[in-house]
């Protein structure tokens, strides 16, 4: 489980900024909406992070922080120009000063193959805590290269952090015995200034890189970086090769009574064609012709399905957008749901204004984003907010201001 995440520098967020989604043990669960950081672990974190804050208060830097962290680390060896899909705070001091970026989560400690092969097979395996860091130098508001790289790992989340690798200014590379640098030397010659140290070794076929190569590749988001946007011509096509994906889509339609029987699949010279019956309706109707809020359920359901069937985090910018109010608590239901939907303890991390979605949510759930008058992101979970009740009436204290990160109007 992801719990922790550090910013600085980034985007709308000038000053250190951390959101530490640990929960203590002795916190009551109310219905399986946390998760132990690993197993055997007493801390726990939720499944659930919904982040709330007025317009432009930095609520999608924050996710965008963690899928650039996730985005760089799997898939920088790919990029094919140059620089960072990203930018330092906008002022004259940040403009040349780092951007630093960490996460903390828990995992199986000393990965290796055989490590992976004794977890498969059921044999004892340690767990504990993970800690990946990333400086990335600045110069005139132009992120340049990366300055340093970390990963470390705590064994049972006890004693002092230990190496994993570690990376400097000069791509010089140091490495431990699960991950062994001998053997890669030439990658020192190779790692280009903005490539991460995992998806370089994945490339070339490293073993304990490409695990985690693999790992990352269960984090799934619908924030295009550098001006992209979703490609409806794409979805149609994982549709088309996924039938699986398409009879757990028909299920949720039906169950949700959105007014759609059912969505299937037309070949034509063109590539799929996705097709809905609507009871009552003579013809099909095509995608083009579908309500938005359908649409924008439909492009959800890949990321959302795919984190929970690999126990991954979806990453999900304006949540609430387009989507009806009575739908949105029962996509969170599906993390919730340990038995069936959710049984790898998969997240969502997600951005919302929809202020009814806090009946829902439990404080630990919640956090929220603030912009001072100098355009500064702040971000705090509501577990740091003093004398916050578990049966408080979260949408009536947020909305009367009570929480802080609501707009100013007047």
């Amino acid at each position: 489980m992801l719990y922790r995440l550090e910013i600085e520098n980034f985007h709308s967020v000038r000053d250190r900024q951390v959101l530490d989604l640990s929960i203590a043990a002795n916190v009551t669960d109310p219905g399986g909406r946390f998760a132990p950081l690993f197993p055997g672990s007493d801390v726990r974190a939720p499944k659930v992070i919904a982040l709330y804050g007025a317009n432009a208060s930095g609520k999608t830097t924050v996710l965008k922080a963690l899928q650039f962290l996730v985005g760089f680390t799997r898939d920088s060896v790919g990029r094919t120009v140059p620089g960072f899909p990203c930018e330092p705070f906008n002022d004259e001091e940040s403009a040349s000063s780092p951007v630093k970026l960490a996460i903390e989560f828990g995992g199986v400690m000393d990965l290796d193959p055989k490590r992976m092969s004794d977890v498969q097979s059921g044999v004892a395996v340690q767990y504990g805590l993970y800690r990946y860091e990333l400086v990335l130098d600045s110069r005139d508001g132009v992120v340049q290269r990366v300055h340093s790289e970390t990963l470390r790992q705590k064994p049972g989340a006890k004693g002092k952090w230990q190496r994993v690798f570690e990376r400097d200014i000069a791509g010089e590379i140091k490495g431990c015995a699960s991950f062994p640098i001998s053997g890669f030397q030439q990658l020192r010659n190779t790692l280009r200034s903005n490539a991460s140290v995992i998806s370089s070794f994945a490339l070339f076929q490293h073993p304990t890189a490409s695990i985690f190569f693999d790992f990352l590749k269960a984090v799934f988001g619908n924030m295009y970086s550098e001006g992209g946007s979703a490609n409806d011509q794409a979805l149609a096509n994982l549709f088309a090769h996924s039938p699986e994906l398409v009879d757990v889509l028909n299920e949720d339609l039906r169950r949700i009574d959105i007014g759609v029987g059912q969505m299937h699949i037309e070949n034509t010279a063109n590539g799929p064609l996705l097709l809905f019956r609507h009871d009552g309706l003579r013809h099909d109707v095509t995608w083009p012709s579908e309500s938005n809020g359908t649409r924008a359920f439909i492009r959800l359901f890949p990321l959302l399905t795919f984190a929970l069937q690999r126990g991954g985090i979806a990453i999900v910018d304006e949540f609430d957008i387009l989507i009806h109010p009575l739908i949105l608590p029962e996509i969170l239901r599906w993390f919730y749901d340990g038995a069936t939907r959710n049984p790898h303890d998969a997240q969502i991390w997600l951005s919302c204004h929809s202020a009814s979605l806090l009946d829902d949510l439990e404080k630990e759930e919640v956090a929220f984003c603030e912009k001072d008058g100098k355009g500064r992101t702040s971000v705090y979970s509501l577990m740091d907010v003093k004398a916050v009740r578990r049966d408080d009436n979260l949408y009536g204290k947020y909305l009367s201001g009570v929480y802080g990160a609501v707009p100013q109007i007047g």
